[in-house]
């Protein structure tokens, strides 16, 4: 099924381009100038550089001179009329501006006895106008609106990202942004990239909710800095920072699964310099729950332990350091009911799945400010990484055996960065170095013995080892006017010692059409490395037999894209609209080939003369129509096709409609909060089972399988007191079930046995309930 409107919408996006010098012709009435001013000592009537000041609602801040003087943009919101100005050892003030011509204000601050926390409270908007990228913002007050116990139910309040199952026994996610699986996203934690590589099948359950201060998801290519590997966007995960989060929070969870959380925060200054936060996570299901009657567990049994630390120094004079570290010990065992570890050839008397992951982070990062200078820095930036598991998958009867897939990835990071100005802040500029090592050890243990195949052949088979070592160099320029315009372009060199030289350029743009327009373009490349076991993690869980092609080359990828986002009113309250279209088109891309033979994974580059491509359309409205009642609607169409033997098709489990409705509802104080979100989904193509005929070459489109439309409702209410608050929610209000998502449950070793064909829920309703308490 073909976009309906997807040539009217290239016309208009086309319009809009074309008629941007229009736009760029327009009074100077009709744009605000930037707040300029200067900021002064009180009592000693001087000036006082490093000031920061920013418009209430917004993050963008401007920093004052040796002079005591600064410039800040007027933001695309036409309400912001608010100055924040905060310096350290002063008392913060907040004053009114001017919304029309060119002010020129003067504020004098006041010195404090001590530095105490400055609250100021106002809800910004999820888009921000301010960044060049098209980014969204998932803030802690979202976070709160769902159960949200890891980073994969962060997601559920979010149109931008769709969350999905891999198989119906391993409970392994991956996220999607603009059709595209996660891999092909960067994930990156406190903006160093994170989770990435082995750990990308279930990296969704790696990060405790409770940890998380806020969330940026940012489509399109990204910044040149974080690297080359991001091709359909980046999520970026704030985590809390020691010196701003609760001294206390503890969070219990519990669902009629019999699953439970329990997370433990722990921040607090050790002196006027430093400050620690102690994060604390664990939960377990113990319960075989079999709601479907299939004879396999709905969900894996499976215990965390997660852990992670963090430090940071503010030694007042310019120099700010962090460091980090983290540890996590994670077990699955899924399957059917009668599957038990310890029993005799377990793997062959029934099926099951098992799985246990060993993981040690850590990170340093060190920067130095010039005096004077706020706009210049220098940056350290270490992280590393050894993850390692083990997992076991039945896998037919004897001769076959079952399989082993276990790999461990040590990986270090390091990178070196600078920034300034060229003359004026209206130029600024980044540059730096980076080196990446990954060393990647896999065991792939496929089930199969062949007859002839010597000892060492069978090693070379099972065994696949990678070492990167990447040096590279990378500058970044931005040029912003002060009144509409914000270019951002980068350029990235690395030196790859498998695959030689890699060039990826990086643009984007943003241009404030009208006071409330905003207009963004970006485009540029992006590069990987595809871990072919890993990425289809999912396929093992199924009788289909892997054959990957040797020789696999790297993914390569162009994205370009825009967005257009309206600020308006409805009944005198903030409101949002926005319209984004994205385009990737790969010019090499390692395929996972379920319909030419759908009892073989065919894992190979693709085809000569073929095509992968996505294409990404959302619009999306937000509003506030009373005070405390908040709604947002959303409709997103995916069209994404991959070449298979010669023909194009749409890939499997890509939903090519998706609406989403979210509605909240705060008493005064939030005292009581109720939220309620509606995500419907279209058909979706699914892959022919193991021993059902392949795709036959020139049929249509249409006479691919595919899954029944269905919705989904997720509600939760919470209640408010002092210092806790309980909540209580329901996922699946009304019940919805995929009808057989494993294929031949009662035959799990027949040669049609697939758990891998997963599009909708498999237990039903699940209702929790929750308590969290804080001490601030």
């Amino acid at each position: 099924m073909e976009f309906p409107f997807g040539p009217r919408f290239a016309a208009a996006l086309g319009l809009v381009l074309s008629s941007s010098p229009a736009a760029l012709a327009q009074s100077s009435a009709d744009i605000l100038a930037p707040v300029r001013g200067q900021v002064t000592d009180a009592t000693a009537a001087k000036p006082l550089p490093g000031a920061v000041v920013r418009w209430l609602g917004t993050t963008d801040v401007a920093t004052t001179d040796n002079a005591g003087g600064f410039a800040l943009p007027r933001p695309a919101r036409a309400e912001a009329s608010r100055l924040i100005i905060n310096a350290l050892g002063y008392r913060p003030d907040t004053i009114a501006v001017a919304t029309t011509g060119s002010p020129y204000v003067r504020v004098a601050l006041r010195p404090g006895a001590e530095l105490g926390e400055v609250r100021v409270e106002d809800r910004a908007p999820s888009y921000s106008s301010l960044t060049p990228a098209n980014t969204q913002v998932i803030t802690s007050r979202d976070l709160t609106k769902s159960a949200c116990c890891n980073l994969a139910e962060s997601f559920e309040t979010n149109a931008a990202v769709e969350v999905s199952t891999t198989d119906a026994v391993s409970g392994a996610k991956q996220i999607q942004l603009l059709g595209l699986d996660g891999a092909y996203s960067l994930l990156t934690v406190d903006n160093l990239p994170a989770l990435r590589g082995l750990s990308t099948p279930y990296r969704l359950n790696y990060l405790s909710g409770t940890w998380i201060e806020s969330i940026d998801i940012i489509k399109g290519m990204g910044s040149v800095v974080n690297g080359y590997e991001s091709i359909s966007g980046q999520v970026n995960v704030r985590l809390k920072e020691p010196e701003k989060a609760e001294r206390l929070l503890f969070n219990a969870y519990g669902n009629d699964l019999g699953k439970f959380d329990l997370n433990l925060n722990l921040a607090t200054p050790l002196s006027k310099k430093v400050s620690t936060a102690l994060l604390l996570h664990s939960d377990h299901l113990g319960r075989r729950v079999d709601r479907n009657k299939d004879g396999f567990m709905d969900l894996p049994l499976a215990t965390q332990y997660n852990v992670f630390n963090k430090w940071k120094y503010q030694s007042g004079n310019g120099i700010v350091s962090e460091i980090g570290l983290g540890a996590l010990r994670e077990t699955r065992e899924g399957g059917q009911l009668g599957f038990r570890t310890g029993a005799a050839d377990a793997y062959q008397q029934n099926y099951g799945f098992t799985s246990s992951t060993n993981r040690y982070t850590g990170f340093a990062k060190t920067s130095y400010t010039w005096p004077g200078r706020p706009y210049q820095s220098l940056g350290l930036l270490l992280s590393g990484t050894h993850h390692d598991f083990n997992s076991t998958y039945s896998y037919k009867q004897a001769p076959y055996e079952p399989r082993q897939y276990d790999g461990t990835q040590r990986t270090g990071l390091a990178t070196l960065l600078f920034q300034s100005v060229l003359g004026t802040t209206a130029h600024t500029y980044r540059v730096g170095l980076s080196y990446l090592h990954d060393d990647y050890q896999e065991l792939f243990r496929n089930g199969i013995s062949y007859l002839n195949e010597t000892p060492e052949v069978r090693y070379a088979r099972e065994h696949r080892t990678r070492l990167e070592n990447v040096p590279g160099g990378f500058a970044e320029y931005t040029y912003q006017n002060l009144r509409n315009l914000t270019l951002v372009g980068g350029l990235r060199l690395d030196r790859h010692n498998l695959y030689g030289w890699q060039l990826t350029p990086r643009f984007n743009l943003k241009y404030d059409a009208a006071k409330n327009s905003v207009l963004r373009l970006a485009a540029g490349t992006g590069f990987r490395i595809a871990n072919p076991i890993a990425d289809n993690i999912g396929s093992l869980l199924s009788a289909r037999e892997f054959v990957i092609a040797p020789n696999l080359r790297p993914e390569k990828a162009w994205n370009a894209g825009g967005s257009v986002t309206q600020y308006f009113t409805l009944a005198g309250r903030n409101a949002t609209f926005v319209v984004d279209y994205y385009h990737t088109e790969f010019q090499n891309q390692v395929i996972a080939d379920m319909y030419t033979a759908p009892s073989l994974l065919l894992v190979s580059n693709l085809e000569p003369g073929g095509r992968s491509f996505s294409r990404s359309f959302q619009a999306e409205v937000q509003v506030e129509p009373v005070k405390g009642l908040t709604a947002k609607a959303a409709y997103k169409y995916l069209d994404v096709k991959t070449s298979y033997s010669g023909q194009l098709l749409r890939r499997p489990m890509t939903v090519p409609h998706r609406v989403f409705f979210n509605v909240g509802y705060a008493t005064a104080y939030d005292k009581w909060r109720a939220d309620l979100t509606v995500q419907a989904f279209g058909q979706r193509p699914l892959a022919p089972h193991p021993g059902e005929e392949g795709h036959q070459h020139g049929a249509a489109e249409t006479m691919l399988p595919y899954s029944p439309r269905f919705a989904l409702l997720n509600t939760q209410l919470t209640r408010s007191f002092k210092r806790f608050e309980v909540y209580a929610g329901v996922e699946n209000l009304t019940n919805y079930r995929q009808a057989n998502p494993i294929q031949s449950a009662s035959m799990p070793f027949d040669q049609n046995f697939d758990a891998a064909m997963v599009y909708g829920p498999t237990y039903g309703r699940l209702t929790y309930a929750g308590l969290r308490f804080r001490i601030e």
